[in-house]
């Protein structure tokens, strides 16, 4: 969606990201004294939610930049970490967890980016390996056509060698990453779904074909690579289209430049299935066969994601043998079940990430 109002709270106003995304959206911006006059006009929407992804609000991060994950509770988590430099999408994926997410939910953008860089410093000097991403709260480049952030990021991270960043995305917005010097501490990384999910549940973002060939161009510039199978849907048919996909992303692209592949099907809170019957009458998924999880999100039942899963790592191991597959929020029988092993807590996924980051990106303690 293009976004139609810009607003800015008071005291960004001397900004120079203010004047920046005024010009390039060819928009005039809005003082406002509150955040709550931007989310007023929000909510008076006949759809708040397509109206947040229109409306974009800049102001400070008043909180941290840097975050620990929330991970899911009784579910075994990674250990990563989140930039927080925004919220939201212009995207509209039926599934995103982020319409229930925020509220109401909002574009915005932090301008405060001297404080983010502080905060980057002292990152940076904790011990150990480090992983982190800003597609935690909304797409890694969906503000590159207005601010390159991502590219200001990839040259930040050049310049240290015990953390990674990982820009993950459902676009092809990589122009500006071309021209930055990297050193192979950034992961360019995307989302990926079968063309039927992606054509039904995932509007206004780049088809399959576009999303693996914006891949191949980031590794003709030596960037690393990753992918993000998740959500996936199960429907007839799903674990060969899945499959067909794997296949695809290994024609495309070397498996010996792919840093990490995630595996995780659609969930939600409850809360979201209301959402999604009204803004995507057509949509099927939250009609598939779920139970309520640990975490009182309702999840597909166990053995129809082990079947899925058993199928995905057995297509994956053929083609990339050495490429490290991993489960976002599972707990450890399906683990068990899919690969015959269960990572030792409570550091074994990350320890597995970790050093997958050191063989491709040069990471060093």
């Amino acid at each position: 969606m293009s976004i139609s109002h810009l607003f800015f709270h008071r005291e960004v106003a001397d900004h120079p990201e203010v004047r920046n995304f005024g010009r390039r959206l060819g928009l005039t911006p809005t003082a406002v004294a509150d955040a709550a006059e931007v989310y007023r006009k929000v909510l008076e929407a006949d759809d708040p939610v397509a109206a947040g992804k229109q409306t974009l609000f800049l102001t400070r991060n008043r909180g941290g930049f840097v975050r620990d994950c929330p991970g899911t509770r009784n579910y075994m988590c990674c250990g990563y970490r989140i930039l927080h430099i925004g919220t939201y999408c212009t995207m509209d994926c039926a599934y995103c967890i982020l319409q229930s997410y925020f509220h109401p939910p909002l574009l915005q953008f932090f301008v405060n980016l001297d404080e983010m860089d502080a905060q980057l410093d002292d990152f940076f000097r904790q011990p150990g390996i480090k992983r982190i991403g800003t597609g935690e709260f909304t797409d890694s480049l969906i503000w590159q056509p207005w601010t390159d952030i991502g590219g200001r990021l990839v040259e930040r991270f050049a310049g240290q060698q015990s953390a990674v960043l990982e820009l993950k995305t459902k676009t092809t917005a990589v122009e500006t990453l071309g021209e930055r010097r990297h050193n192979r501490k950034t992961i360019v990384s995307w989302s990926l779904n079968t063309p039927r999910v992606i054509a039904t549940e995932e509007r206004g973002t780049a088809s399959l074909k576009a999303r693996l060939q914006t891949a191949r161009r980031c590794e003709r510039w030596g960037y690393p690579l990753a992918f993000h199978f998740d959500p996936m849907v199960i429907y007839p048919g799903c674990e060969g289209e899945y499959a067909a996909v794997v296949d695809e992303l290994f024609r495309t692209v070397s498996a010996q430049n792919v840093v990490w592949i995630s595996l995780g099907t659609f969930r939600f809170m409850p809360a979201l299935k209301r959402i999604i019957a009204e803004r995507f009458p057509r949509s099927a998924i939250i009609y598939g066969e779920f139970v309520t999880g640990l975490d009182g999100k309702m999840r597909y039942f166990k053995r129809l994601r082990i079947a899925l899963y058993r199928r995905m790592v057995e297509r994956i191991r053929r083609l990339a043998p050495d490429v490290t597959v991993y489960f976002c929020m599972e707990d450890e029988e399906v683990w068990q079940r899919t690969f015959g092993f269960t990572p030792l807590r409570p550091d074994g996924i990350a320890a597995m990430l970790d050093r997958s980051a050191r063989l491709h990106c040069g990471l060093k303690l």
